[in-house]
């Protein structure tokens, strides 16, 4: 520390704290300063400890943003970042699970608990109905096309969400759903620095499980919907019913092989007397089939070194990382290998280079079963009878062992079968069967840099070229087996599928940038041509009749499938943005961007895209200077236009929607032989007009700092609307095809975004921060077609002056007292299509015609809190997020309410059931295969509150760490996906966007604890 040039004292700094030791008693005062903080003038004396506040109208917040960096206060557009502090709080294994609640304007799906598996994302409403929704991910300055799992979350220093057309038009149609930016972390100059962390956490199931009935709740159910069969169904009177139904019960339900209760069989177990199982029915087991398939401490760790520093010229990074983590499922989890290495350099004076490398191995083990697929373990242990078990037993209800004394599963595949699941077992089917995924992936970066700032260059100081190139590479090899001896294959001697997915792209860009400053004016101005190639190689093959236990195709003797295509896909394009700023007071923006996309015939290939933006910081006017307490006050508003060319199609191997590469083109799979020629059938109709979907963004926004900084507030309004929207067009199925590709329609998404955050106390030792984030999205559907309005999928429909996906459903009315019958509001139509004569009705096939719009999924409200406390060397963070509004129509729920086959459970909710006439209630009467319409009964409040996150630090203090050679110490423990509340008790509101359920993979609770030292 120098006063007036004197050395007066040792400085010690830390986060952005400074102790002054060793003063002379004849100093008085110091004046301290630091670059982007406020001079503070203090009286000297000895150990002076000193905070210094950040200074904002001296140092604004530099984004990475398209092709280059900006500052936050001059930024034009919508954009967030998120620093790698929050991704470091998130025991996650895959980056996208961890940008929820981080900012605002968007949502995100829970994702799927299997570990590697991403969270959807969406950004500022739906932008399309049949085109993809997906946000661009850019990496390192390259769009990225690998795997998300790939990326160590680790190596991010930043991300930077780019919400409006001002932010990211110049990514053209790619970026048309928003960009998420990842920048990983680059090396620094300085000496080298080592840095080592090490985590372990145990996982277990999140989401509570539904509430469902015991054994004697589900006999005495079943014995209920047997007697109500023969009653409302075959005339039978209630007592003979009941005998009936008591005489049936053992045949339906498997036989006293699968009865629990020994000292009743199933024909007395029902007392005639009261209709009740007998009271004194003892169970001989209670074995619940979750708590077979699933780990209650699944265990996860997860280490990462990295090295980092450097000179003034050449500054590098290297990192390596793994991370291996068992899934909740059994015999699923996700493993992971990681390096990276960043180098960038100054050649000389006017040329800079740079290379950034990444690879990754991974292994994902899965269970291959999805949707209601009776091997979907999700499906069958969560709503298998509570009376069958686990593993096989004998006579007396006590397990059967095998030869060594081990029990054995019970595969319902003795002379009586369990119904529903003959010869399958849960545990079995993930024991027996095994499928995985191993992934290589190989990213590459690199750039070359002319030019320079310097005086010295002359008339071309701030001319600069960079050319850039990045190459994406991914393999996945995927691993299918279904073994041969239970289940799906057994009869065919086992299936073994093996699949190969190789997907390679690169971009090239080649970008001519010149800045310079005169007086009071800025100019930044931007020229570039970028060129993208990616092809995707696709191959497969299966046999049946294996030998067991070798898991290759060689010794199978019966070909099942064998298959292969590749997909090719080009994109080129042309851009210039053009920044100008008067006295860092008056910002304007514009780019424009050209694209040809290789998706569209060549006459409708290119689309044109462009963008303008300004932004008025209020707080550098006179009139404001006298305000001291406000740091920072901006307007800012701004308008463009993007194009979106990734039109899906679904694709079964795959299980779900891919991009397709040729939607223009009229298709003839030859995949159909005809005898021993070549055979074909014609797939997709030609439409050489198709063309770019088109977006065009509005966004006005206020952004304002207080108080140094302690008080911060963003307020924006966005309004964007789609036309031409790629989708199918309706045609006369006579013809042969109910569709064919098209742009058709227009839909619009509004909304406001806010959020409010600040420092609530700042003290020397104590500092609590809390940040409230909030998002609201409005969807209408503006125009379809004229011949077809509306599109209805299943309970969704897509309609002219509606949100897009509004259920469309019957209407419940609740139940008829003297029957215990379901009640539907239904209607009559005249001769125009006007709804006439509403009445109440039992007649489910009225109710199936007599649908009515029930709300969508979209939420009214949905964001984050988020507050961290920092006491001396503590710090304690704590996420939250919340959603209020919409609807979930949860068909899992209803699947245990409407029991369809015997040998599956009800919801405990079923309890409430109709017993007799003149019961009130709001559940029927219990039937097993009963006649029912889809209705609004089962449409639950999608709202909800989340504990995210919970994380506890300490740092030890440095003064302890001097003899050990050690910069710092930090040990935590963290807790993530704490607790859920919400409507209902086992449904997942997060799961998707348009507000449906699944048998799937439920989200997992982490406990984990951790250190990281830096050398």
């Amino acid at each position: 520390m120098l006063v007036k040039g004197t050395t007066v004292g040792t400085v010690t700094d830390m986060d952005g704290k400074f102790t002054l030791s060793n003063v002379p008693s004849s100093a008085k005062t110091l004046v301290v300063s630091f670059i982007g903080m406020a001079s503070q003038e203090v009286s000297i004396k000895q150990n002076v400890s000193i905070i210094l506040k950040s200074d904002t109208k001296v140092l604004g917040e530099v984004m990475v943003v398209a092709y280059g960096t900006a500052k936050k206060e001059s930024f034009t557009g919508s954009a967030s970042v998120i620093n790698n502090k929050k991704l470091e709080l998130r025991p996650i294994s895959n980056v996208t699970k961890g940008l929820e609640g981080q900012t605002t304007g968007l949502l995100t799906t829970s994702g799927s608990g299997q570990p590697g598996e991403a969270a959807k994302i969406v950004i500022r409403g739906y932008g399309s109905i049949n085109a993809s929704q997906d946000p661009l991910y850019v990496v390192d300055g390259i769009p990225f096309s690998g795997d998300m799992s790939s990326i160590n979350p680790a190596d991010i220093e930043s991300m930077t969400v780019l919400k409006d057309a001002s932010a990211g038009a110049l990514y053209g149609a790619r970026g048309a759903n928003g960009v998420i930016m990842i920048t990983t972390k680059q090396g620094k100059e300085g000496k080298t620095k080592v840095s080592w962390r090490s985590t372990a956490g145990w996982s277990s199931r999140s989401l509570k499980a539904y509430d469902m009935v015991d054994q004697k709740e589900f006999v005495q159910l079943t014995y209920e919907g047997l007697r109500n069969g023969y009653i409302f169904d075959n005339g039978y009177n209630w007592e003979a019913a009941g005998r009936q139904a008591s005489a049936d019960l053992g045949g339906v339900l498997g036989g006293e092989q699968y009865n629990p209760f020994k000292n009743y069989t199933w024909g007395t177990i029902i007392d005639p007397a009261t209709g009740r199982v007998q009271g004194d029915a003892t169970s001989a087991w209670n074995e619940s089939w979750m708590d077979a398939i699933q780990r209650d401490n699944a265990f996860r760790h997860e280490h990462q070194l990295s090295v980092n520093g450097g000179t003034e010229k050449t500054k590098y990074m290297f990192s390596l990382g793994y991370l291996n983590e068992d899934g909740i499922l059994i015999n699923t989890g996700f493993q992971r290998y990681n390096a990276r290495a960043n180098i960038n350099t100054e050649v000389n004076k006017w040329m800079k280079t740079g290379l950034n490398v990444s690879l990754s191995n991974s292994t994902q083990n899965f269970s291959d079963y999805e949707g209601s697929s009776n091997s979907n373990v999700w499906y069958s242990a969560q709503f298998m009878a509570p009376i069958y078990p686990v593993y096989i037993k004998g006579e007396d209800g006590k397990d059967v062992l095998d030869a060594d004394g081990n029990r054995q599963l019970d595969y319902g595949d003795g002379s009586v079968q369990r119904p529903q699941y003959s010869d399958f077992n849960p545990v079995g089917g993930l024991v027996d069967d095994k499928a995985d995924i191993k992934t290589d992936v190989a990213g590459l970066r690199t750039f070359l840099a002319f030019g320079s700032d310097s005086e010295d260059a002359g008339w071309a100081k701030g001319i600069k070229l960079t050319l850039n190139f990045g190459l994406d590479y991914r393999n996945k090899s995927q691993k299918s087996y279904m073994n041969m001896h239970h289940g799906n294959q057994a009869a065919a001697g086992g299936l073994l599928m093996k699949y190969n997915r190789r997907t390679q792209s690169y971009t090239f860009n080649q970008l001519l940038t010149w800045g310079r400053s005169f007086n009071f004016h800025n100019i930044d101005l931007l020229v570039g041509h970028e060129f993208y190639a990616y092809k995707y190689e696709f191959l497969s093959a299966g046999k049946n009749n294996l030998v067991d236990g070798i898991l290759e195709l060689r010794p199978g003797t019966n070909l099942y499938n064998a298959d292969s295509y590749s997909e090719d896909y080009r994109v080129e394009s042309f851009f210039g943005r053009f920044n100008y700023n008067f006295n860092e007071k008056y910002y304007f923006s514009a780019s424009i961007r050209t694209d040809g996309s290789s998706r569209f015939q060549k006459d409708n290939r290119w689309g044109t895209f462009w963008s303008v933006g300004a932004n008025w910081r209020i707080s550098q006017e006179k009139f404001m200077q006298n305000l001291t307490w406000i740091s920072n006050l901006s307007a800012k508003i701004s308008y463009g236009e993007q194009g979106n060319d990734n039109l899906l199609r679904y694709d079964s191997l795959e299980g779900g929607y891919v991009p397709d590469y040729y939607p223009w083109q009229g298709l003839y799979p030859l995949e159909y032989p005809n005898a021993n020629q070549v055979g074909g059938l014609i797939g997709a109709l030609e439409n050489k007009k198709l063309s770019w979907e088109k977006s065009g963004n509005l966004n006005v926004g206020i952004e304002a700092s207080m108080f140094d900084g302690r008080l911060n507030v963003s307020a924006e309004y966005y309004n964007r609307k789609t036309t031409d929207m790629l989708l199918g067009y309706p045609k006369a199925t006579s013809s042969g095809f109910s569709e064919y590709n098209a742009n058709i329609g227009s839909m619009r998404n509004t909304g406001f975004e806010f959020s409010l955050g600040g420092s609530l106390i700042k003290t020397t030792d104590f500092i609590w921060n809390l940040t409230w984030m909030g998002s609201t999205v409005t969807n209408k559907v503006l125009k379809l077609t004229g011949e077809s309005p509306e599109i209805i999928k299943g309970v969704f429909s897509i309609k002219e002056g509606m949100p897009i996906n509004t259920y469309y459903m019957a209407k419940s009315a609740g139940v008829d007292p003297a029957t215990g019958a379901q009640l539907y509001w239904v209607y009559d139509k005249d001769d125009n299509g006007n709804i006439t004569n509403e009445y109440i009705s039992s007649d489910y096939q009225k109710a199936a015609n007599s649908k009515y719009y029930s709300g969508s999924r979209i939420p009214d409200l949905y964001g984050s809190i988020n507050t961290d406390f920092s006491y001396k060397n503590f710090d304690l963070s704590i996420l939250g997020t919340y959603s209020i509004g919409g609807k979930v129509y949860d068909s899992l729920y209803a699947g245990s309410m409407e029991v369809m086959y015997a040998g599956n459970t009800w919801n405990k909710h079923a309890l409430r059931r109709w017993q007799q006439p003149g019961d009130i209630t709001d559940v029927p009467r219990i039937q097993i295969g009963g006649s029912y319409t889809t209705s609004d009964r089962f449409l639950v409040d999608a709202s909800y509150f989340a504990i995210k996150n919970i994380t506890l630090g300490y740092t030890i203090p440095k003064q302890w760490l001097k003899k050990a050679g050690l910069e710092s110490v930090r040990i935590f423990g963290s807790v993530d996906n704490l607790a859920l509340f919400s409507h209902l008790d086992g449904m997942d509101p997060q799961y998707n966007f348009k507000g449906e359920t699944d048998y799937s993979y439920a989200p997992n609770k982490t406990y984990s604890v951790g250190f990281e030292i830096n050398f």
